[in-house]
């Protein structure tokens, strides 16, 4: 069984989706076994205490840089014995201590198609703002390996939702999170602690069940 480490930084939905994923039997070979959030008061600590989930503290706010900030958090999962760790809603960009630590071993979910409106500065409502502006039809989300190079890990699922007349950034974000980011990702952790995941440079197979 493959402990599981999400990391937050505000309200939690996508952790809540993982939750109830568990709850549902959908992830058999892991466990959130820590929630670990950049900022006192998150609301995901609320979350996973209803959840009996450990959460824990790591204050951006406490440490000199995000290098400094992510040495700690790569200390304190490893402590923990943390298999795969999972981003949902961190708002600080990780240094390569922590890809150096789990390589292959930390997804994040994006917000829209990568390779489209991704890189630094794209995060939150910036990314459907400026899918919006560009007019594009179609969006969706992207779950990725972390690598050193922000939102460019290689791909292990990909969901694509559309774009509708009259859509505000707060409406596309809202129908990604329910029809895209919320299946994907406990459906790729499921694949991870399932052992399912092979990656070869930038392409990740997702291997047959045996």
């Amino acid at each position: 069984m493959k402990k599981i480490a999400v990391l937050v930084s505000g309200g939690g939905t996508n952790l809540q989706a993982l939750l109830d994923a568990e709850r549902r039997g959908e992830i058999p070979g892991g466990k959130i076994t820590a929630v670990i959030s950049s900022c006192d008061g998150a609301y995901a600590l609320e979350r996973a205490k209803n959840a009996g989930v450990p959460g824990y503290v790591i204050r951006r706010k406490d440490y000199t840089s995000n290098q400094a900030m992510t040495v700690a958090l790569t200390q304190k999962l490893q402590q923990l014995g943390i298999d795969l760790v999972v981003l949902a809603g961190f708002m600080t960009i990780l240094t390569q201590e922590m890809v150096k630590a789990y390589p292959n071993a930390i997804i994040n979910v994006h917000p829209a198609l990568i390779p489209s409106f991704c890189g630094e500065g794209f995060y939150g409502l910036h990314v459907h703002e400026k899918a919006l502006e560009y007019g594009v039809k179609t969006s969706g989300a992207t779950v990725h390996f972390v690598s050193e190079e922000c939102d460019g890990g290689p791909i292990i699922l990909q969901k694509a939702v559309d774009v509708l007349e009259g859509d505000t950034p707060e409406t596309l974000q809202r129908r990604i999170m329910e029809q895209a980011e919320w299946v994907i990702m406990p459906k790729a952790v499921a694949l991870f602690c399932e052992d399912r995941l092979k990656v070869e440079g930038r392409i990740v197979h997702i291997l047959e069940k045996e």
